[in-house]
């Protein structure tokens, strides 16, 4: 048997006998392709979004520790003395009525 008679027998009706299963393979490769570079994106987008998740707990834990540091007596009285308002060192009275409360 020579190389033209199989070719013959086998060539055109070969190939046009498994043109679906082709073309089903170029589109699974198109899939695959696309769902590659789908990934690739959303990984690119979580690393994004983890630095500036990040980036943004610095920014909130360094002006909590600023706001705790502005709240303490010593410097909320360090803030208002240009106004001539201080501490008040004593305990707060209590005021007692004898009348029950109407809730």
């Amino acid at each position: 048997m020579s190389f033209s008679e199989i070719r013959k027998r086998f060539g055109t009706k070969l190939v046009y006998k498994n043109l679906p299963f082709v073309y089903f393979l170029a589109f699974l490769g198109i899939i695959y392709i696309w769902n590659v570079h789908y990934a690739e994106r959303n990984i690119r987008e979580i690393q994004g979004l983890k630095k500036e998740l990040k980036e943004s707990r610095w920014k909130y834990m360094s002006i909590k520790s600023d706001v705790m540091y502005q709240s303490m007596p010593s410097q909320v009285a360090k803030s208002v003395a240009d106004r001539e308002l201080r501490l008040y060192e004593q305990k707060p009275k209590r005021i007692r009525s004898k009348h029950r409360k109407l809730d």
